[in-house]
């Protein structure tokens, strides 16, 4: 596997007037099948790439922070293009500004990252299949038994970076 930081990819949303840049590989890429999820993205699931905030870089335009309710009642920031709405990242309450989930549909090549684990399977589409061999859970799971030591050293790493600025 490569290190952390030897990745980037470039996205942005579907009129162009907003491009980023990640500048290293996400802690984890979830496929969240939660009703919460197909209800915002008006799909059967959400990939979200979960990163470190200082590792996505703006490129090009002005993307705008929309509050938006959220099923834990906390709330969810989406970060969106002003033009054309798409939906860039989240920042949910849990993690704050330190980490992004970035949507991986809106990377120009989306298929370099997969869905490494599969969360609210339990409400899942029926018609949606699952791939053998990827960690799939009916509702949320527990990071520290999942997540590799060095995805989890960078989740806490970020946390306590943006609490200390």
């Amino acid at each position: 596997m490569t290190a952390a930081r030897d990745f980037a990819a470039e996205g942005g949303c579907a009129c162009g007037a907003v491009r980023y840049r990640m500048t290293g590989r996400p802690i984890v890429v979830h496929c969240c099948h939660c009703r919460w999820c197909q209800r915002e993205t008006g799909s059967a699931f959400v990939i979200n790439a979960m990163i470190e905030s200082d590792r996505v870089a703006v490129l090009k335009g002005a993307p705008e922070t929309v509050l938006t309710p959220s099923e834990s009642g906390k709330g969810q920031r989406i970060v969106r293009c002003p033009d054309c709405r798409v939906a860039l990242w989240s920042h949910y309450a849990g993690a704050g500004d330190a980490l992004k989930f970035l949507r991986v549909g809106t990377l120009d090549d989306p298929d370099r990252l997969p869905p490494e684990i599969h969360v609210f399977t339990a409400s899942k589409q029926p018609w949606v299949i699952l791939p053998e061999g990827v960690p799939a859970f009916p509702e949320y799971y527990s990071r520290r038994e999942v997540w590799p030591a060095e995805s989890l050293a960078r989740a806490r790493a970020a946390k306590e970076n943006a609490q200390a600025s």
